[in-house]
């Protein structure tokens, strides 16, 4: 057996994010219907079925990305991360113009609403101009802003719970891509086990959720007979900011986690659940341990106590494989 090295990347990039804010703290004009602001971020994709090119298409999404912070809503030109909402744009043919179409999505996929944008005379939507693909963007705002508030003050009437706070922090797990074998599917169960032992309410829905954990693996070939494997968790919020990452790297013989990854799938678990919890207590998400009666924090509770980890630790990776792991450092696990 030999060592997989752990780094979890827990400093400073909770405070980080580069997103206006005007939004915080200010409901807008449905503020009677919410005891908050949308919480999700809005994630605006560069349209496909828009009739537009890829500049275009591209111009578009920032432009109603920067109509909808002006409305309020926390909105970026970006693909969706897993707590993010998101507006899809396509467009049909009416005659002489062009009448585009916005769907507002939630985070698990499902439509909230939509409504059709000002017609706009064919030739200038072909040609991308810059005035009528912004006008247009301006008006639809403030109007997928409302979709967006009555949706989730929907969801706080049909569902007091939303409104709660403290208590164990809700997480959605992802499930974990571009694993061969059956990787995707055994690290995601583990994780979830892990996640929920450290204190979570996990889910594989965004619903209620604060936080969100993908993970993602890639395999690279490094020498004849040999791969690194590289496993990243990201860690994000419901507002979309990133928080941190969790990686985890090594070298293995080609081909030897095209099956089962067993205690693999296991030990990577372990070490990144608790990567994933200090990256969420860094950001203020893990509710206080309460005091002892002497005043004291059990040290049990404590997150730094209890999720102080080196950064190496060690996993067994595939037996048969017996070459040094890169950099040579760390123990060798126990066969």
């Amino acid at each position: 057996m030999r060592p997989l090295f752990l780094l979890a990347l827990l400093g400073g990039l909770a405070a980080c994010g580069d997103l206006p804010q005007p939004y915080r703290g200010n409901a807008g004009g449905l503020a009677a219907q919410l005891a908050q602001p949308p919480g999700s971020r809005v994630a605006v994709p560069r349209p496909t079925e828009a009739m537009l090119d890829n500049a275009s298409s591209g111009r578009f999404a920032e432009a109603l990305a920067e109509a909808l912070r002006t409305a309020e809503v926390p909105a970026v030109a970006a693909a969706a991360l897993p707590l993010d909402w998101r507006v899809n744009v396509a467009a049909a043919r009416q005659g002489g113009n062009v009448v585009p179409r916005f769907a507002l999505v939630d985070a698990d996929g499902r439509e909230q609403g939509a409504i059709d944008g000002r017609p706009v005379p064919i030739q200038a939507w072909a040609e991308g101009a810059e005035e009528p693909l912004r006008t247009t963007a301006t008006a639809a705002a403030p109007r997928i802003a409302e979709l967006m508030l009555r949706a989730e003050a929907a969801r706080k009437a049909t569902n007091p719970a939303a409104l709660a706070s403290g208590g164990p922090p809700r997480l959605r797990v992802v499930p974990v891509s571009g694993a061969p074998g059956d990787g995707n599917t055994s690290l995601t169960a583990r994780m979830i086990e892990f996640l929920t032992e450290r204190g979570f309410v996990v889910s594989d829905s965004a619903s209620g959720a604060n936080f969100a954990v993908q993970g993602l693996v890639q395999l690279v070939n490094v020498a004849p007979g040999r791969q690194r494997v590289e496993l990243i968790w990201v860690v994000s919020r419901r507002d979309g900011e990133e928080l941190g990452r969790v990686a985890q790297l090594n070298e293995i013989p080609a081909g030897s986690l095209n099956g089962l990854w067993g205690d693999v799938a296991y030990a990577a678990a372990q070490q990144a659940a608790a990567g994933v919890r200090q990256v969420v207590s860094n950001a203020g998400g893990m509710p206080e341990a309460p005091a002892a009666a002497d005043g004291r924090t059990p040290a049990a509770a404590s997150p730094v106590a209890a999720l102080a980890m080196p950064a190496t630790d060690d996993l067994p990776v595939p037996r048969g494989s017996e070459a040094p792991a890169a950099g040579g450092a760390g123990q060798a696990a126990p066969p």
